[in-house]
C-alpha cells in the first residue's frame, strides 16, 4: 500500500485554534492498514509521531512537529440492537465527527450521549479524554476501544481493550497518560434504546425547565447546543471568540480539607457572603470538584480580557482564545498568567486541558 506523505504540511490550519508550525511529514489514513502502515513508515525512520484528529483539543508549538503527523479520517457507524432489552451496542470509527455521531443516536432514540452534543473534534479523542459536559462522560456507555498498542512487536497488534482496561478518570484515561503507546482506531459504545435523558446538571436542569416537564433526548441535545453556542463553545465561523480549544484548563479536584480551607478564605476576605455562594460538586471520597471559571473570574481575570493576539474569551471564562495573527508562545505565556494568577490568590494550581504538540516550548513545561 503507498502512503501520501506530505512534507512540511502547515499545522495551523487543521487546529482550531489556528495556531502552530508545519509537520516535517503528515499522512492522512482512511483505514486500518493505511494506520498500520503509517506506523511502520516512521518507526523505520525513527521518526516521532502525533496523531491529529479534529484539531479541537490540541496546542500545536510554533516550531511545527519533527515527525511524521498521522491525520485520522477512519469513517463508519453501526448499530445493533441486544437481544430483546433496550441496550443498542453502536460502533463507531475514530474519524467519525463526534457531533454527527451524537446527532444520530439521539435521531434513533437512544439515550447515553445527549449531553455531549455540540462537542468539536473526532470520535476517536472521546475515549482519550474522557469527553464530558453537562453532567456525562463518555465513560459511562463506553464498553471498549479499539486501538493500535505502537509498543507492540511488529507487525504491531490491533486491540480491543474493555473499558476497565482504559483506566477512566476525570477528564483522562490510560490513552491521555501514555500519548506514545495508542492509536485509537475506533470505539464501542452501549446506549439505551427508547432511553430517557438523566439530566443532572444544574444549569441544564434550569434552562429545560422552561421548555418541558419531561424533556425528550431532543430536547436535551437541543438546549446543550444553545448553551454552548451562548458561550462560543461550538465552531462558527462568525464568532469572533472561534480560534480556541474550548475549555483550556479542567476544573480542580481538591481533598474536601482544602475545598473547606478555601471556602474559609473566601468567607475571612469576603469575596463570599456564605459558603454556599462557593460552587462545589461532589467528586469520590472525600474529593470535590471547584469550578476553574469561577475561581479565574474571583481572581480578577474577566471575560474579553485580551493580551495583544491572545486573551479570555468574551463569552466563557475557561476558553483562552487567540484572535488572529498569534503564535502557541504567547498564548502559553497568557495561560500560564492566568494559572498563576489563580494559584497566588487562592492557593489552587490549575491543570490545562488541551494536549500540547511537542512538549518543547518551555512555557509549555509549566502549565
Amino acid at each position: 500500500m503507498a502512503l501520501e506523505i506530505a512534507d512540511q504540511t502547515p499545522l495551523a490550519p487543521l487546529t482550531t485554534l489556528e495556531l502552530g508550525g508545519a509537520a516535517r511529514h503528515l499522512v492522512t489514513v482512511a483505514d486500518e492498514e493505511s494506520a498500520l502502515e503509517a506506523l511502520r513508515w516512521a518507526g523505520a525512520r525513527d521518526l516521532p509521531i502525533f496523531v491529529l484528529g479534529g484539531g479541537s483539543n490540541v496546542v500545536i508549538s510554533d516550531a511545527g512537529f519533527p515527525g511524521l503527523v498521522i491525520r485520522v479520517a477512519l469513517r463508519g457507524l453501526a448499530f445493533d440492537r441486544e437481544g430483546e432489552g433496550d441496550r443498542t451496542i453502536v460502533r463507531v470509527a475514530a474519524g467519525e465527527p463526534w457531533d454527527a455521531v451524537v446527532a444520530e443516536t439521539v435521531r434513533r432514540g437512544l439515550g447515553g450521549l445527549e449531553c455531549l452534543s455540540g462537542i468539536p473534534g473526532l470520535a476517536g479523542a472521546t475515549p482519550i479524554q474522557n469527553v464530558g459536559a453537562y453532567g456525562q462522560d463518555v465513560s459511562e456507555t463506553i464498553v471498549s476501544v479499539r486501538a493500535v498498542d505502537r509498543c507492540s512487536a511488529l507487525p504491531l497488534d490491533v486491540v480491543e481493550l474493555p473499558a476497565a482496561a482504559c483506566a477512566f478518570a476525570y477528564r483522562d484515561s490510560a490513552f491521555k497518560r501514555q500519548p506514545d503507546r495508542w492509536l485509537v482506531l475506533g470505539v464501542t459504545f452501549a446506549l439505551r434504546a427508547g432511553g430517557v435523558p438523566v439530566v443532572r446538571y444544574p444549569e441544564l436542569a434550569n434552562a429545560l425547565s422552561a421548555r418541558a416537564a419531561a424533556p425528550t433526548l431532543a430536547d436535551v441535545r437541543d438546549t446543550v447546543v444553545a448553551l454552548r453556542r451562548a458561550k462560543s463553545m461550538v465552531i462558527d465561523p462568525a464568532d469572533p471568540n472561534r480560534r480556541s480549544v474550548g475549555s483550556f484548563f479542567t476544573n480542580p479536584v481538591v481533598s474536601t480539607a482544602e475545598a473547606d480551607r478555601l471556602v474559609a478564605r473566601l468567607l475571612a476576605e469576603r469575596i463570599v457572603a456564605d459558603a454556599g455562594a462557593v460552587p462545589r460538586f461532589p467528586a469520590g471520597a472525600a474529593r470535590v470538584k471547584l469550578s476553574a471559571a469561577w475561581l479565574i473570574e474571583r481572581a480578577g481575570l474577566s471575560k474579553g480580557l485580551r493580551e495583544g493576539a491572545v486573551g479570555i474569551s468574551s463569552r466563557h471564562t475557561l476558553a483562552l482564545v487567540h484572535h488572529g495573527g498569534g503564535t502557541t508562545a504567547q498564548l502559553l505565556a497568557f495561560a500560564e498568567r492566568v494559572r498563576d494568577t489563580v494559584e497566588r490568590r487562592f492557593g489552587v494550581r490549575l491543570q490545562r486541558e488541551p494536549v500540547q504538540v511537542p512538549s518543547v516550548d518551555p512555557l509549555a513545561a509549566e502549565l
